[in-house]
């Protein structure tokens, strides 16, 4: 599996400790930080570290706000947060942020632009749960190809059948 990293990413996973299948390319994504070979145009994630998302649900509002809404039109997005909830609740980071502001603004996101916020915990969580997730995501395209091959099949039998 080639996952491309944005060229943007300032703390790349490097997908080391993940299965021996990944390899990583450099690619300026349309969106998000990871994306597949192939799928830029329909599948990313975006990581954030705990101080990350601070600023984008405060000061960087507005610029992430309209990522999230160019991220709804993806079949499938989601941000990554290196952090746990309880952290982001326990006000854990340097900002004035409020904590019950910053859920609210999740909760917005999340309602609004159907994007999910996933919490891992730690950065190697992060990387495994992308790796996980685009994995994920190319089973699901190919069990979508097998049943567009199987249709086609058998619509070539049933032809031929009524053709005899």
């Amino acid at each position: 599996m080639l996952i491309l990293v944005d060229t943007r990413e300032q703390r790349p996973y490097d997908f080391l400790s993940q299965a021996g299948d990944i390899e990583t390319a450099k690619a300026t994504l349309p969106l998000g930080d990871y994306s597949l070979e192939g799928f830029t145009h329909k599948v990313a994630l975006e990581r954030k570290s705990l101080p990350d998302l601070v600023m984008c649900l405060g000061v960087e509002r507005e610029r992430f706000a309209r990522e999230m809404l160019k991220a709804s039109a993806l079949e499938s997005f989601a941000v990554v947060i290196e952090a746990t909830w309880q952290q982001l609740l326990d006000g854990k980071y340097r900002s004035n942020l409020n904590p019950a502001s910053a859920v609210a603004s999740i909760q917005a996101f999340m309602s609004r632009y159907r994007v999910p916020f996933f919490f891992t915990g730690t950065r190697e969580n992060g990387e495994a749960f992308v790796a996980g997730y685009l994995r994920q995501y190319i089973r699901g395209k190919r069990h979508e190809y097998d049943a567009i091959i199987k249709a086609i099949n058998n619509g070539k039998a049933k032809a031929q059948r009524q053709a005899s």
